[in-house]
């Protein structure tokens, strides 16, 4: 019987924050391959006994993939483990196109992106009403080369809520990019380790950001979020709770 690789998107680091569903199948899983420099060993825990289990973060693409092939047409259940929810950053298009090739099923659980457990930790709305409707999820060019419509210098035009994965390494750079369009007073958040036990968070504005993030010591698993979205005293409140307003649920005072 042929066996099936799931993806799981394993959360932002609190082991609580993994759903029911992807805990289910860690539980059952013979073959589980974590992305160990980013997953949180302690989602692991529930695996069963016998499991193998095998961290990615000291394999290639080749192994991984033909691991996880050969297993599962050897009729075993495979977990591969990615940290948040694999659609961002998870480097899945590549194993999917694998698995495809060799008829190997495969079925992708979604997770908590960092992104979310950054927003709860600095208890933020990202999209407030007449502040920004918007949110920009992006990553500097680094390595991983980008399209150059997608710079980050371009996509600050927009002025509206931006979430920057990948970046903390280069702050001063983002900043710079970010510059050209934001006023230098824009709050400035950066959240490393979001829902972690060592969680950090450092605030400030696109003037300071850079000087305080290299004084926290803060190189790496972060994400920058930007715009005043961060920064309002008096939230202008949505029309779907407004008692005039009038919805398909309930009809408004006055009308």
């Amino acid at each position: 019987m042929q066996g099936k690789v799931i993806f799981i998107g394993a959360g932002p680091g609190d082991p609580e924050l993994l759903t029911i569903k992807a805990a289910k199948v860690i539980e059952k899983a013979d073959l589980i391959i974590y992305a160990g420099s980013l997953v949180n060993p302690q989602v692991l825990s529930g695996a069963k006994e016998g499991a193998e289990i095998h961290n990615s973060a000291q394999m290639n693409l080749d192994e991984i993939v033909q691991m996880m092939a050969e297993s599962a047409q050897a009729g075993k259940l495979v977990a591969r483990v990615h940290t948040g929810d694999p659609a961002i950053y998870g480097a899945i298009a590549e194993q999917i196109q694998y698995l495809k090739s060799e008829k190997v099923p495969y079925e992708i659980i979604p997770g908590v992106s960092s992104l979310f457990a950054s927003a709860a930790a600095l208890e933020a709305e990202l999209t407030q009403p007449e502040v920004s409707q918007t949110v920009i999820i992006t990553r500097p060019a680094g390595r991983t080369p980008k399209p150059e419509k997608e710079a980050i210098r371009l996509l600050a035009e927009h002025q509206a809520t931006m979430c920057i994965f990948l970046g903390v390494h280069m702050i001063e750079k983002v900043v710079d990019e970010l510059l050209t369009s934001y006023t230098r007073q824009t709050p400035v958040a950066v959240v490393q380790k979001a829902s972690w036990e060592d969680e950090k968070i450092v605030r400030g504005t696109l003037e300071d950001i850079a000087h305080r993030v290299k004084d926290a010591g803060i190189t790496k698993t972060a994400l920058i979020v930007v715009g005043d979205v961060l920064g309002i005293d008096e939230v202008t409140p949505s029309k779907l709770y407004d008692a005039h307003f009038t919805h398909e649920y309930r009809k408004g005072e006055g009308e």
